[in-house]
């Protein structure tokens, strides 16, 4: 709703004249993902070169609420040097206590800070309070990452019994639902459409049954570092029940198998490796960024056989339904972060062992004058 009221101002604002300030909480610098209407509005807002700076300001400045809070300035007539650049000013240290607090407002800028902040602002430089971006390092692509398919499997019992109450065997396959199955079981009479959806619940459960049964008969603690052996095998003993799909295969192979860099990497027909959807993970770059480049440094070194992967069209124009899959998001605290190494185990100790040692004193001193007493 905040940027939803952002677009309501940039709407009334003159054009090539129009600025604003709004007050926000965190949440409109990065909220939603790559394609939510957060993230969107915050595309329009930059390509359209409208943010001017995003100041943060400090913390129980309000009567109501103690969070952080930050200034969005918006402008459609920016300084020349400002044109395709953002200034993101730190002024959460600036502000005086008040004498007496009101509600939850316990600070205040004075007119000093008001002045810093404003001049700070009006200098345009970078410096410890102050940095300055292309537009374009708020921009971002979303990839897709994935791992090779390796994976071991046995029919061991232990596994069996994940399968049971396994959602990934049931619930993705639409095999069966026992909230949904109770439910309908206590209906009396049923309607004609409940009827058929209660009789094909009594046909999963069974399905469901079946297995479970068929596996614990056949169970064994023989591991299969070929997952696709381990398919085989699974379709051998699992073929002839009714209701068995390559889909329900596929799902209960999974279930009965964890990731293992040791196992074999599966490939198709054509000698392509086959990626475990399972391990989907995502990386956001930068649209300025080499993608290359960041994956080289930021994530081989982590996952040396991970494969990314853009999955929005390419194909298409940039200028048209393609360019509404970039995201864009204001990390704003990231810019500012300054590493604070923890206190050494020993000084904590030490200090640890003196407040003991305070303690122990004061607890002396108060028996010996209770003894007086």
């Amino acid at each position: 709703m905040q940027l939803l009221f952002m677009q309501h101002a940039i709407h009334k604002m003159e054009e090539n004249l129009g600025r604003a300030a709004i007050i926000t909480n965190g949440s409109p610098l990065f909220s939603g993902n790559t394609t939510s209407g957060e993230s969107q509005i915050r595309k329009y807002m930059l390509e359209n070169d409208l943010v001017e700076a995003i100041v943060a300001l400090p913390t129980d400045l309000f009567y109501n609420t103690n969070i952080g809070i930050y200034a969005f300035i918006l402008s459609k007539n920016k300084r020349p040097e400002r044109k395709g650049k953002i200034q993101l000013i730190n002024a959460v240290d600036f502000w005086k206590p008040l004498k007496k607090s009101l509600g939850k407002k316990r600070k205040e800028l004075s007119r000093d800070d008001i002045k810093a902040i404003t001049e700070i602002y009006a200098n345009f430089e970078p410096g410890q309070y102050s940095k300055i971006f292309d537009k374009e390092d708020f921009l971002y692509k979303e990839f897709a990452v994935y791992q090779p398919l390796q994976r071991t499997g046995n029919i061991s019992l232990s596994n069996i019994e994940t399968l049971k109450t396994s959602t990934y065997f049931t619930s993705n396959t639409h095999i069966f639902n026992e909230l949904e199955f109770e439910g309908l079981s206590e209906m009396n009479p049923r309607s004609t459409a409940d009827e058929k959806k209660y009789r094909k619940l009594q046909e999963g459960k069974k399905f469901i049954n079946t297995v479970i049964k068929t596996l614990t008969e056949n169970a064994s603690d023989k591991e299969y570092k070929n997952f696709a052996d381990f398919q085989k095998h699974l379709k051998k003993l699992l073929n002839g029940i009714e209701g068995i799909s390559p889909t329900r295969l596929n799902n209960i192979a999974m279930e009965l198998s964890i990731m293992d860099k040791a196992a074999v990497v599966q490939k198709d027909s054509t000698g392509e490796i086959i990626y475990d959807q399972t391990t989907k993970d995502s990386e956001i770059v930068k649209l300025n960024q080499d993608v290359d480049k960041y994956f080289e440094e930021e994530v081989y070194p982590h996952v040396p056989d991970a494969h990314y992967v853009y999955e929005f069209d390419e194909n298409k124009n940039l200028s048209t339904s393609n360019k509404e899959k970039l995201g864009a998001e204001f990390p704003f605290t990231r810019y500012f972060y300054e590493y604070k190494a923890p206190e050494k185990a020993d000084d904590l100790l030490a200090e640890f062992m003196a407040l003991e040692n305070s303690l122990t004193e004061k607890v002396a001193e108060l028996k010996e004058e209770q003894n007086v007493k």
